[in-house]
């Protein structure tokens, strides 16, 4: 059985780990591997190395950073494919899915590359008479990356591109259900011209990660995952000194206006509530219809969920794949009932599917319940699955409402064919990332991405000009060279700008 090892100082090691964590094929039910868990000693030697690798690597010129970058964006393109397929086998998602899971991390990369403009300062003449004053940014030192297995590429790429660009080391810990792809990174940075030690890879669980939110190496964390452990990651990486990022979970909420294109709207839901079997923190996971559309809507996405393909990842028409573990599967089908006992009424039932050839694989069917109610665990907690629960309303000043007091704020959208209703929205609504008829409205690279409420914790989104101002720290000089016969007498009074 494959073993899969850390990656540190430029190498697979198996360090001091005994502990293994299986890895497995959500398609079939198959155990397709194990990984590795690390130890304080496997996390404490990946940390030094970073910061050893820190010291030539935060005074290596713009340059060379960028040729670098480059070199690793062109890698990630040619192994696109590899990529995906390693995601497929181990997230489940669909292989066209993980290949746009890749692209999306591949822009990052681009981003990244124009470090040279990125990290340009700022410059005044003469603030005061024969004085100037100027700022820059440097790298903090070693950051780490702690990742989610949804996007077992994407959001990482939201973390390391960005941080090795600015000048900083950096130590990933994958989640450890798909370890897979973060070896693959790993290789091509180091193919890429990366000196050994800048990047690496401890893979883990919870002593993992406690010791890298201990380590007094480590100057900032990057974290995506639930929000119970994005508080936990907060609180205690802060209580040490540590600049924290950390996105947590989500309940993101569409609302269908009574003037929108409900084919549109209804197409749209559909694939924002079922790809990638729901496992997605920007994935609509409640649609909000404001009278008289929830009939009609209700009828439409009954339709259209049941004409999804769902199938293993690998194979070419599937649409949707298993949930990535059995816990995970067994968890989504308890909410369903629950929601059923409590009122809901199930309008598409994906419980009891079975794929051909694949019944032991992790599979739950696209599952649609209406007249869902704001106190029912089906609208009150996230599920992470393909689970579209439907909430009625009577006005639109009631969806907001309704978004308002939710306790998350990641991502929000609304279908409108108003522009003043639209305007409306966007400026009502409690939520960091919101589309307009875009129901997953995940910003492009060069802008930020995170939530508000209990959907993030810390100032600072990711990647983006968040992303810069995170992984460096500002310096400002003010600067004067007086002349050498010049014998001025120092004043004693605050320095003033005459």
């Amino acid at each position: 059985m494959q073993t899969i090892q850390h990656w540190i100082a430029g190498g697979r090691t198996s360090g001091g780990s005994t502990r293994t964590s299986p890895v497995w094929d959500p398609a079939t039910g198959q155990q397709r591997g194990q990984v590795l868990l690390a130890e304080t000693a496997d996390v404490d030697h990946a940390v030094a190395v970073a910061a050893d690798a820190f010291e030539s690597w935060s005074q290596s010129s713009l340059t060379r950073r960028s040729a670098v970058l480059f070199e690793f964006r062109e890698l990630l393109r040619r192994r696109a494919n590899d990529l995906a397929g390693l995601i497929a086998d181990e997230h489940g998602k669909v292989f066209a899915d993980a290949l746009g899971e890749v692209q999306r991390g591949l822009e990052v990369v681009e981003f990244a590359c124009g470090i040279p403009q990125l990290l340009k300062g700022e410059y005044s003449d003469q603030v005061s008479t024969g004085v100037d004053s100027y700022t820059f940014r440097q790298p903090v030192g070693v950051v780490v990356g702690i990742a989610p297995f949804n996007f077992p590429m994407m959001v990482p790429a939201w973390m390391h591109p960005m941080a090795i660009a600015c000048g900083n080391s950096f130590v990933l810990k994958p989640s450890e259900r798909v370890p897979s792809a973060s070896m693959l990174i790993a290789e091509l940075w180091t193919q890429a011209g990366l000196p050994d030690g800048v990047f690496n890879v401890v893979h883990g669980d919870k002593v993992a990660v406690d010791r890298l939110l201990e380590a007094p190496a480590v100057a900032a964390v990057s974290f995506v995952g639930s929000t119970a452990v994005a508080r936990y990651v907060h609180e205690r990486a802060t209580a040490v000194g540590k600049r924290v990022q950390a996105l947590g979970g989500a309940k993101n909420h569409a609302v269908v206006l009574p003037d929108a294109d409900l084919k549109f709207a209804a197409a749209h839901l559909t694939a924002a509530a079922f790809g990638s079997a729901g496992q997605r923190c920007m994935a609509i996971s409640v649609a909000v219809a404001v009278e008289p559309v929830g009939d009609r809507l209700i009828e439409l996405l009954r339709n259209r969920a049941a004409a999804i393909r769902v199938g293993p990842g690998r194979q070419h028409d599937s649409e949707m794949g298993p949930l990535v573990t059995n816990d995970a599967r067994q968890r989504v089908t308890r909410y369903v009932d629950s929601g059923e006992r409590q009122g809901a009424v199930v309008a598409v039932d994906g419980r009891h599917l079975v794929v051909d050839g694949h019944a032991e694989g992790y599979f739950v069917g696209p599952t649609v319940l209406d007249h869902v109610q704001v106190d029912m665990d089906v609208y009150q907690d996230e599920i992470f699955g393909p689970v579209l629960a439907v909430v009625r309303v009577a006005t639109p000043e009631a969806a907001i409402a309704l978004i308002n007091a939710n306790q998350y704020g990641n991502g929000t959208a609304v279908f409108t064919n108003s522009g003043e209703s639209a305007r409306a929205f966007q400026r009502a609504v409690n939520v960091g990332m919101v589309g307009i008829n875009v129901p997953i409205p995940i910003p492009m690279a060069y802008h930020s991405f995170g939530g508000w409420k209990d959907s993030a914790f810390g100032e600072s989104r990711m990647h983006g000009p968040d992303g810069i101002r995170f992984y460096t720290r500002g310096k400002v000089v003010t600067q004067r060279w007086p002349q050498v016969e010049q014998h001025e007498v120092g004043s004693y009074h605050f320095p003033t700008g005459s």
